[in-house]
């Protein structure tokens, strides 16, 4: 069984898109998914299958949260494996040892275009740094995130793809998540 991971996209935050998590569990096993788990309460799922992953799951996920619990949102879908490649591929390690809640990963629906990876960057205005590897963004914030300018909404705009973010903290324990759930 594949191990997945799935982030919802603006989940739980600023009393926007409520849903409990338990819903989205109770979901998942009724899709024929094993062991599902879910991390704090903003859309972060861990869970088994034998379904291929990428845009198919996705699209399934997204259809049936908007028919089973009326819950529009978008679902960005990884698989154990390809986390850890996310984690191993970071190319901020110093500030993920030294401020982790600083450092945030973006998963993108799809890879954005040089030219607008190119463009965003042009645009920052402050001290945050912006690297894009394929269908993921990594971003500094070493004045805080609170006060940047830089949001999801604008790297969303900048990058011309949607997008879902987590912290480093939490990307690590999606991660031992997962582990967990592939033993």
């Amino acid at each position: 069984m594949t191990v997945f991971i799935a982030l919802l996209r603006g989940v739980n935050v600023g009393g926007h898109r409520k849903i409990a998590m338990a819903d989205l569990r109770a979901m998942l096993e009724g899709l024929g998914f094993a062991e599902a788990r879910s991390l704090l309460n903003s859309g972060n799922l861990v869970f088994r299958g034998e379904r291929e992953g990428g845009r198919a799951l996705e699209g399934l996920l997204e259809r049936e949260a908007a028919e089973r619990l009326d819950l529009h949102t978008d679902f960005l879908v990884r698989t154990a494996d390809e986390w850890s490649e996310i984690i191993a591929s970071n190319p901020f390690p110093d500030e993920a040892a030294r401020d982790p809640g600083h450092l945030v990963v973006m998963a993108l629906k799809e890879g954005p275009s040089e030219a607008a990876v190119t463009a965003l960057r042009a645009a920052i205005k402050g001290d945050e740094v912006v690297r894009v590897a394929g269908e993921t963004a990594y971003i500094t914030y070493p004045d805080g995130i609170g006060r940047s300018k830089l949001t999801n909404a604008r790297i969303e705009d900048g990058l011309g793809v949607r997008g879902t973010a987590r912290n480093w903290n939490t990307v690590r324990k999606l991660d031992e998540l997962a582990a967990a759930a592939g033993n």
